[in-house]
């Protein structure tokens, strides 16, 4: 007897499509190289890429951050070093240190007779360099020229003062310029880095227990 799927009732018909349907999703979702389980598998990559791409985006924007904190903080410690530089210079740089003098005593109006450069002293982390002076002028100008000297940016410590009146002023060699009143001879004392931490090290080095001074080498003949 012939069986026709229409003479079903309308109820086991919809119960037909809907199960054939389970089926046709059941194989597009699970059956391998089916084109969605492709597409989801696709999906997954590109999911799994993108959220790679994410997290290397954001480790590049801290290490920009890090970056740009990084060059803040170093170009203030250039500024710093500018400044330090300023104030103890790595050189001696004597000529532009003689250039400072005569300008502070011209604009005080004071004159320096003579400028002679005193033994370099090495300290732990820096050297004195002390220069002798012999000036003359009016009493305020020599102040005047002494607090020029303490505004320039490097440092200048004046000391070993030796004054003398009018009377000694005039018996030097050269005129005294009208309104001088004292003459006398001031050491202007400035710094500098140039070898001193070398020389700061060589001491500690000699000091460390364990080590001996190298073998001297005998003399070729």
């Amino acid at each position: 007897m012939a069986f026709s799927f229409r003479e079903l009732p309308w109820y086991l018909q919809a119960l037909v499509y809907l199960l054939l349907l389970v089926a046709l999703v059941a194989v597009g979702e699970y059956a391998p190289y089916s084109p969605v389980q492709s597409k989801r598998q696709e999906l997954e990559r590109t999911q799994n890429e993108v959220n790679s791409l994410t997290q290397e985006v954001a480790l590049l924007q801290d290490v920009q951050r890090r970056h740009s904190q990084f060059r803040t903080e170093t170009e203030a410690l250039q500024r710093q070093l500018d400044t330090l530089r300023a104030i103890v210079p790595e050189e001696k740089e004597v000529d532009e240190f003689i250039r400072i003098l005569q300008s502070a005593a011209a604009a005080s109006n004071v004159s320096i007779r003579r400028i002679t450069a005193k033994p370099v002293t090495p300290r732990d982390y820096y050297n004195e360099m002390p220069f002798e002076l012999e000036i003359d002028g009016p009493y305020f100008a020599v102040l005047d020229f002494f607090t020029r000297l303490g505004r320039i940016s490097r440092i200048v410590n004046v000391g070993d003062l030796d004054f003398e009146g009018l009377e000694a002023a005039r018996t030097k060699r050269y005129p005294v310029r009208p309104g001088t009143t004292v003459t006398g001879i001031v050491t202007a004392t400035t710094f500098f880095t140039q070898g001193a931490e070398a020389a700061a090290a060589a001491p500690q080095a000699a000091q460390q227990p364990g080590k001996r001074p190298a073998a001297k080498q005998p003399a070729k003949r």
